[in-house]
């Protein structure tokens, strides 16, 4: 009877405990451990504390970053000028030295006579400019030459000017040509239209002439003209006369004093 009591006894006692058991006293340390373990995983850059006080340097050191960004471009800026203003002053100074030294001196030629000389530098003058006119000895376009070459045999040739002058080439005559064999001139022109009427004239009888630039030798005139630093050189084809007459022009550097007629 005994052992039925002490044997009913360990059973209440069994059971109870597996009640509390069940009831989670046994989950406690689970809980407990659990506990310890989400606190050493966390980041000590995750505390509210932490956050704070970082947030707190960087507005400092960004303060800090912004007075010396902003103060190396003023020193910069204050000491850059200082360095190059001399520099830049020497090169002003240089540039203002060469502009104002500059001289140029063109000559614009050769005139054929007194009368177109005179009258380009009457042009000039009416542009702005001192011109001075001066002789010298020379060679100068006197034209353009209208010929025929002079055939070999003697009877042709004189066929050729009886046919010339039949056709109201008057003043068709043999004379020595441009290169070493003769030739029959049709004529001297200075207008470049005639020339070209001549031309047609000699190609209706049949014939193909030859044209050449004649020059000559004997004085010539030339004008020259100081240009300031800021004058643009000279357009020969603007002192050519109003009345067609062909001149060939040039414009060259004047010559030294010694050379000057």
């Amino acid at each position: 009877m005994t052992l039925l009591k002490t044997l009913a006894v360990c059973l209440v006692l069994a059971n109870v405990c597996y009640f509390l058991w069940a009831r989670g006293i046994a989950k406690t340390p689970q809980s407990v451990v659990a506990a310890p373990t989400s606190g050493t995983l966390k980041l000590a850059s995750e505390s509210p504390e932490a956050s704070r006080s970082e947030a707190i340097g960087s507005t400092v050191s960004g303060s800090t970053a912004i007075g010396s960004t902003a103060g190396t471009p003023a020193t910069g800026a204050g000491s850059a000028p200082a360095a190059a203003a001399p520099e830049d002053a020497g090169r002003a100074g240089g540039n203002s030295g060469l502009l104002t030294n500059v001289k140029r001196c063109i000559s614009v030629g050769p005139f054929r006579d007194v009368s177109e000389a005179a009258h380009a530098a009457s042009t000039l003058r009416g542009g702005g400019y001192d011109p001075r006119q001066r002789v010298a000895d020379g060679e100068v376009w006197a034209g353009v030459w209208v010929y025929l070459p002079l055939p070999a045999a003697r009877p042709v040739a004189e066929q050729t000017l009886a046919k010339l002058k039949a056709g109201g080439i008057d003043d068709a005559l043999e004379m020595p040509g441009p290169n070493e064999g003769a030739v029959i001139s049709l004529g001297l022109y200075g207008d470049a239209k005639r020339a070209q009427v001549r031309v047609a004239q000699a190609q209706a009888l049949g014939f193909n002439p030859g044209i050449a630039d004649r020059k000559r030798n004997g004085n010539v005139y030339w004008i020259d003209i100081d240009l300031k630093p800021t004058d643009g050189l000279l357009n020969p084809s603007d002192l050519q006369g109003e009345s067609g007459r062909i001149v060939r022009l040039e414009v060259k550097g004047c010559p030294s004093a010694g050379g000057r007629s």
